[in-house]
């Protein structure tokens, strides 16, 4: 195991009676509150109502701004982050999944930075750490992305085609309110993407080079095996509270840091490759990661091999003769495709229907790692790795 810092100072209120409690929270950090939102999912449902109903009673002026798409844009951050400064506003409140919360995340830093400094330079391109941010609040209505309690945002330059993550301490929300009701009215596909992107985020902790770390193995493992077991309960019984409930606990803890320490991070390279692919395409992450993630197994597993049969035997429960290594890790991918094909998830980029060409493959491949700057923990992958790897997603 090796050395770590842990970090983790969001407070978390959870259920049915969290969401009357954002304006305590945000009149913690000033009188006023940018509320980052989508487009119009929250209204519908009510839950942006209900935000602003318990700001005002706490009295926190409201300053609307909606219009966050997936795969959030650079150009609405630096829009938000500009209204931030002229008036003076204290706290960026996110109501929605994770591009509302990488939104609200990247505003609240890009409105404290310098004048004259970039920020897409600065945090994205240098990878430089921003030490001070607005506060943050988050009202969660889509687990997936775990950003509610992590450190990093995911934005895309739309001027440049370039899908990248920065992070910061400063990111860090200040508090998150989870209650599982609001994502009852879920459409089953994107309630299907999140819990794709759970479980890959476990399993990007899960495949590090780190041999020696078998608590975190275990609490991985399991986690896998919940979301494995929970995801499909939800989407059978979409308004059964406790299965929500299941599922958007699981999303804090997959992605809050708490499950990779002390092995070096994980590994993330399918990540990196399927920013790749939703920059150029945007389709939604989960299912973009459901094509990537066994397509990379695929590629990774022969150098590896001792992992991948422990993650066969301990989430996938494979009984097959362990002299035959091969053959136990192909039947672990195996079912993770089916699992994912059971969510209503494509496995191929044919069956997402995307337009791909070679030419496409060579560019994305290109812009994902070079042979100087590699991606991966568990085995450093550089652009013909990452090619041979989208070959196999075809």
């Amino acid at each position: 195991m090796t050395d770590f810092t842990y970090y983790s100072p969001t407070k978390i209120l959870f259920g049915t009676s969290s969401l009357g409690q954002v304006g305590v929270e945000a009149r913690r950090y000033g009188d006023k509150a940018l509320v980052v939102y989508g487009q119009g999912a929250v209204v519908r449902t009510g839950v942006y109502r209900k935000v602003v109903d318990s700001l005002s009673e706490a009295g926190v002026e409201v300053v609307p701004f909606g219009g966050v798409r997936p795969n959030p844009r650079l150009s609405l951050v630096e829009e938000g982050a500009a209204r931030c400064r002229s008036s003076q506003i204290p706290l960026v409140l996110a109501v929605g999944g994770g591009s509302a919360i990488d939104t609200a995340k990247a505003i609240a830093v890009a409105a404290t930075l310098p004048d004259g400094v970039d920020f897409w330079e600065h945090c994205f391109l240098q990878w430089r750490q921003p030490s001070e941010g607005l506060a943050i609040g988050v009202v969660l209505t889509i687990p997936a992305s775990g950003s509610e309690t992590s450190d990093a945002c995911v934005i895309t330059n739309e001027a440049t085609g370039e899908k990248r993550i920065a992070s910061s301490p400063a990111m860090l929300p200040a508090f998150a309110i989870l209650d599982p009701e609001t994502t009852y009215t879920l459409p089953p596909y994107q309630t299907a993407c999140g819990a794709c992107d759970i479980l890959a985020h476990l399993q990007e902790r899960y495949f590090t080079a780190e041999q020696f770390n078998d608590l975190s193995d275990r609490l991985l493992e399991a986690a896998m095996g919940h979301v494995i077991q929970n995801a499909p309960r939800v989407l059978r019984e979409p308004t059964e509270y406790r299965w929500r409930a299941e599922l958007m606990w699981a999303g804090t803890l997959a992605h809050n840091a708490l499950f990779d320490r002390g092995r070096n991070g994980g590994d993330w390279a399918s990540h990196m490759i399927e920013h790749a692919l939703s920059a150029r395409y945007d389709i939604a992450h989960g299912a973009g990661l459901s094509i990537i993630i066994p397509a990379w197994m695929k590629h990774v597993f022969p150098s590896c091999v001792d992992r991948f049969v422990q993650y066969a035997v301990r989430v996938w429960h494979i009984d097959l003769p362990l002299d035959d290594p091969d053959t136990v890790v192909l039947a672990a991918i195996d079912q993770l495709e089916q699992f994912y094909r059971r969510l209503g998830l494509p496995v191929r980029l044919s069956e997402a229907c995307l337009p791909v060409s070679e030419t496409d493959l060579e560019q994305m491949a290109a812009s994902v790692a070079t042979d100087e700057f590699k991606v991966g923990g568990i085995l450093p992958l550089g652009p013909a790795d990452v090619l041979k790897i989208l070959r196999l997603a075809l």
